[in-house]
């Protein structure tokens, strides 16, 4: 749903709207440049709709603003262990707020629950790490941020059909332009919704006529959030995952997001939950080791997939869904994490990935992004090393990297 730039603003154990130290905008970049842009692309918003009145009325105030920008740019240089983020993510504070949030909330979160299949346990978490249940929802002017970040031209496309979301929304009279406030990456209101997102997924539960994401009531972002969720392919029933056990001589190379087996088939080589017990058969699944052998696995649903379409950042998903099963009763996380390591910076992301290239396993692209391509690179060197090939990117194999040249 949202910009990589959230994403990793969630792996810093940081709101959406959090203040970061400022960094100056680039020199090319000015409010006289924003200015020019914003007549340059005045006909291409009314083409898509946008009336002149709407235009000339929301884009008036418009201001360009440099923090947004750098930060955007800079997104890179936020970086946490999972260990850490989740240890803020699902922190007694936050299951201790979310078990009131459903209590307050569980007439209509049951009823949102029962018309679109998700639990109201996974509502009220993602209303919990979006917005600290809506204590947190972002002041910062929708249609400046997402007009820098277009303007800026870095990610243009995307942030133009922003621009015309927000500026639909203003024109559908969901809001007000004062209302149209959110995270400064654009993020909008208890849920987080960019306005994309919102023009595509957002309804009114309450029946009022307006797709109100932003007051104090947070009933129709919370039916949008399950909406968003049903939209993208919840299977109702299935969990999230499941903490799970690897036996003894487990294959590492199993633990990968395109084996998939059932629950019966993985418990036949020893795989169980945390009490030693086979995984109901919720249909197939993989295993997810977010950091590697020697840290907490996961067998991971569909439902996970569905989740990742809100934010692709896996330790977000495992947030999610830990913190819902907390606020439902459910026991801590039963494994532990390496905790003696500490995150990869950027420049050593980039390290990795240029020495795992040079060294014959190719990870496609250098981007610092530890996704698949990458961390099959990783299997295949520590394969080649005779390691175990959990795919896990950390310090000490960049050492052992650097060693092996």
């Amino acid at each position: 749903m949202r910009s990589l730039v959230l994403s990793i603003l969630l792996l810093a154990g940081l709101p959406a709207g959090a203040q970061t130290p400022a960094t100056p905008a680039p020199a090319e970049r000015s409010e006289a440049g924003l200015q020019d842009w914003i007549g340059a692309f005045r006909p291409r918003a009314l083409a898509a709709g946008i009336t002149a009145q709407t235009f000339d009325s929301a884009m008036a105030d418009v201001r360009f603003v440099p923090q947004v920008v750098a930060r955007d740019r800079n997104q890179s240089e936020f970086t946490k262990t999972i260990w850490d983020y989740l240890g803020t993510a699902v922190s007694d504070d936050r299951i201790r707020n979310g078990k009131a949030a459903l209590q307050r909330h569980q007439t209509d979160l049951t009823a949102i629950a029962a018309h679109y299949g998700v639990p109201a346990q996974i509502i009220t978490a993602i209303w919990g790490l979006e917005s600290a249940y809506g204590t947190f929802r972002g002041s910062d002017p929708v249609l400046s941020s997402m007009a820098s970040l277009a303007y800026d031209a870095r990610r243009a496309a995307f942030f133009e059909a922003q621009v015309i979301a927000a500026l639909t929304i203003l024109q559908n009279g969901d809001t007000q332009i004062e209302n149209l406030t959110g995270s400064w990456a654009g993020a909008m209101g208890h849920t987080q919704f960019m306005p994309g997102s919102f023009l595509d997924h957002a309804v009114d539960w309450t029946g009022d006529g307006r797709r109100d994401i932003w007051s104090d009531d947070p009933r129709d972002a919370l039916a949008s959030a399950a909406a968003y969720l049903k939209d993208n392919g919840w299977i109702t029933g299935q969990p999230w995952g499941v903490e799970v056990r690897l036996p003894a001589g487990f294959d590492y190379l199993l633990a990968n997001r395109e084996v998939r087996q059932t629950p019966t088939e993985w418990a036949a080589i020893g795989i169980t939950d945390t009490r030693g017990l086979p995984v109901a058969d919720h249909g197939p699944a993989s295993l997810l080791l977010p950091a590697g052998a020697e840290g907490a696995a996961f067998m991971i649903f569909r439902n996970f997939e569905v989740l990742e379409s809100y934010n692709t950042a896996d330790a977000y998903v495992i947030a999610v869904g830990h913190l819902a099963d907390r606020i439902a009763g459910g026991a801590a996380l039963a494994g532990d994490w390496p905790r003696q390591d500490r995150a990869l910076t950027h420049p050593e992301r980039i390290e990795l990935q240029t020495e795992l290239t040079a060294q014959g396993f190719n990870t496609v692209k250098i981007d610092a992004l530890i996704g698949p391509l990458t961390i099959n690179a990783v299997r295949g060197w520590q394969v080649a090393q005779g390691e175990v090939p959990d795919g896990y990117a950390s310090p000490r194999l960049l050492e052992r990297l650097r060693a092996a040249r």
